[in-house]
């Protein structure tokens, strides 16, 4: 048996070679893996960015990074009312479809939508959202001053597209292929006014008028009016006085005053204007009003001329007669009745349709039977003898002077009876509404209707003697007595002396309806007056009241 010998051989296992730099490779491809897994995502998160910022000419513009994808929506909606605005991006800006008011103030949302890649590590979209506020352009000075040859020029605290300026109702609009900080108003009148609108961007309307007024350059301290000094105004038009040097420099601490005297109140919008408020029905219909300056001043005429003075004054219109005939009628103090369109119960609405547009409507009869001669007296729109008559039969109920005259005080009256509804009283032979016919065809008589009833018919009378007689033709009473005395002169040059005359009514000078006894009645006898039996007389008395129209036919 042969025994092997272990002596020599090593105490430990054989190694294999040794495999690091296989090893060191595979772990650097890792590692650039990770590296390059690390840079991509903090590429995507830092270059994937987008944003929304203001734009001077824009609502905003929009802008993406690198991987910052594209926008997908974007919509504009109003701060105030929420309404929406349609917009449209041009080059990254949001510019409205439909025009804004300057200083709107806007809330705009954007979504952006990033690549798909990107989107699954950063996020598929991004919301943007901003509040702006549309631009707006201030005048940088409203009293100018203009040398002789030269046009009023406007300058503007930014460059504007449109401009319009001029008076209500007459605008010009200019609009600039380059937005410009100034410009002109064209050749004007020396002195004057006009209100001015500006638009900064093509997608805005012009905003608010503000009133710009220029002086010549003479030195001397001028004031321009609006309304225009010298024109005729509305009773409720507020006054704007518009001086070339501050008020306080001009006055110290004194007041204008307005004559005749209005209720209202002054104000100083600012340090060159003066304006009052009228309150209540404003300056009284058919007067010249006037403010008196406590110095002397160069006022701006219509025509763009100066002159001197411590006053300016403006025309105050009458109402119009077809106004004042539909408040009667409504009133009820005329045969016809009024209806068309309602005027609001205010002393704006009230002046305005009586001094600008009546408003539409149309008379009818209030009664069926109403007397031909009556109906024959009447023209819409017209003066005429029965609006006279209603007018004194108002005078008398509201404590006026009567005389059939639409005076200042009227009107005020009328407006204020208009407001409350105080429509004359129907019931009772001294209400309603009474008219007297009489016949000089022989025999004399008189009649009487009333509230669409005949009172008296075909009673005797006696009208006028040759050289005395009774005027033909229509008047209205206007002096009434129980009894009075009456006396006078006879067509000989004798006098007469009668006292305790009953039943009196004057309707024309001396003339008027009254009792008289005499032997006979149908027949000139009278020297002008109406005389009648004392019972018929005492019957047409009570119906006769002030105002009450007398027709004497033939």
């Amino acid at each position: 048996m042969l025994i092997e010998d272990r002596s020599t051989a090593p105490d430990y296992p054989p190694q294999a070679p040794r495999r690091w730099p296989k090893r060191l490779l595979v772990g650097g491809l890792i590692g650039f893996v990770v590296a390059a897994v690390a840079a991509f995502v903090v590429s995507a998160f830092t270059l994937s960015g987008s944003s929304l910022a203001a734009d001077g000419s824009s609502l905003g513009k929009v802008s993406t990074e690198t991987f910052g994808g594209s926008v997908s929506s974007v919509s504009a909606t109003a701060t105030k009312s929420g309404e929406k605005i349609p917009v449209a991006i041009q080059g990254g800006r949001i510019v409205p479809k439909t025009k804004l008011h300057p200083g709107e103030q806007v809330t705009v949302a954007v979504t952006v939508k990033r690549p798909s890649v990107i989107g699954f590590i950063a996020g598929s979209e991004e919301k943007l959202k901003m509040t702006v506020t549309a631009p707006t352009a201030e005048l940088e000075a409203r009293w100018l001053t203009v040398k002789s040859g030269k046009n009023p020029r406007l300058h503007l605290s930014r460059p504007v597209s449109e401009v319009a300026y001029g008076s209500p109702g007459e605008l010009k609009h200019r609009r600039f292929e380059k937005p410009r900080r100034t410009f002109t108003l064209g050749k004007q009148p020396t002195a004057g006014q006009m209100i001015v609108a500006t638009a900064a961007e093509p997608w805005e309307h012009v905003g608010e008028f503000k009133t710009v007024t220029w002086f010549p350059a003479t030195g001397s301290p001028i004031v321009a009016a609006t309304p225009a000094a010298g024109t005729t105004i509305s009773a409720s038009a507020p006054l704007e006085l518009t001086f070339s040097k501050p008020v306080k420099k001009l006055f110290g601490g004194e007041q204008p005053t307005l004559s005749p005297e209005v209720a209202g109140k002054w104000s100083q919008p600012n340090a060159h204007t003066l304006k009052f408020t009228p309150a209540g029905f404003g300056a009284a219909l058919a007067t010249d009003l006037k403010v008196e300056l406590p110095e002397e001043v160069d006022v701006v005429q219509p025509d763009g001329s100066t002159q001197s003075s411590t006053q300016v004054k403006w025309e105050v219109p009458a109402g119009s007669e077809l106004r004042l005939q539909q408040m009667l009628a409504q009133l009820g103090y005329l045969p016809v009745k009024w209806t068309g369109e309602e005027v609001a119960k205010t002393p704006e609405a009230q002046v305005a349709a009586a001094t600008t547009e009546p408003p539409k409507g149309h008379f009818d009869w209030r009664w069926k039977n109403t007397p031909s001669q009556l109906k024959a007296l009447w023209t819409p729109g017209e003066e005429n003898q029965l609006v006279k008559g209603a007018l004194m039969a108002f005078e008398e109920a509201h404590g006026l002077e009567v005389d059939g005259v639409a005076g200042p005080a009227v009107w005020e009256e009328l407006m204020k009876a208009t407001i409350a509804g105080e429509a004359k009283p129907t019931n009772g032979a001294g209400n309603g509404y009474s008219y007297v016919w009489v016949s000089k065809e022989l025999p004399e008589t008189v009649n009487l209707w009333h509230n669409g009833k005949t009172i008296v018919s075909k009673a005797p009378a006696n009208t006028g003697i040759p050289g005395a007689e009774t005027e033909s033709g229509t008047f209205n009473v206007y002096l009434r007595y129980e009894e009075t005395t009456m006396s006078g002169e006879n067509p000989d040059g004798s006098h007469y002396h009668d006292p305790g005359i009953m039943w009196v009514s004057y309707f024309n000078g001396g003339d008027a309806l009254h009792a008289f006894n005499r032997a006979s009645y149908g027949t000139p006898q009278s020297l002008g007056c109406v005389e009648m039996p004392l019972e018929e007389a005492a019957t047409i008395w009570p119906y006769t009241p002030i105002g009450t129209p007398v027709t004497v036919l033939g």
